[in-house]
């Protein structure tokens, strides 16, 4: 059965659609089509926790019941830090500078914005009807 996920990271959203029995490795294959990293830099998670990459979906409990195409399921992505130096500000010693080789990113989900309120005039209406009386 398919199942239909929503992979996202930070504000980036991927909607991908698979089979039961897809690996999370073949999973990380059809996500490096859009993205453009390798399989080796991602990670992916289900509700915070790693999934592990010779699962398949329905072993992690992605299933056509739980990812439906109106109400698909979301994987987190993290990818891989190579090379990056950040200045630390979060620690007892600030301005230290931190180097990440090789290590993952934390997880970071952005939350999904809601539209505002429709206008009065594209509300829906109550129709009255008028039946004769007998």
């Amino acid at each position: 059965m398919d199942v239909f996920l929503m992979v996202r990271r930070k504000k980036m959203t991927v909607f991908v659609d698979a089979k039961e029995s897809t690996t999370v490795q073949e999973l990380k294959r059809m996500i490096r089509g859009v993205v453009k990293r390798g399989t080796e830099d991602m990670k992916l998670f289900k509700e915070g926790l790693l999934i592990e990459d010779q699962k398949t979906l329905g072993d992690v409990g992605f299933t056509s019941s739980t990812a439906r195409a109106q109400a698909p399921a979301t994987i987190g992505l993290a990818f891989k830090m190579e090379g990056i130096t950040l200045l630390n500000l979060h620690d007892s010693y600030p301005n230290d500078v931190l180097t990440y080789d090789g290590s993952f990113e934390v997880l970071d989900i952005t939350d999904l914005s809601t539209p505002p309120d429709l206008p009065e005039v594209m509300k829906p209406q109550e129709s009255v009807s008028i039946h004769p009386q007998d």
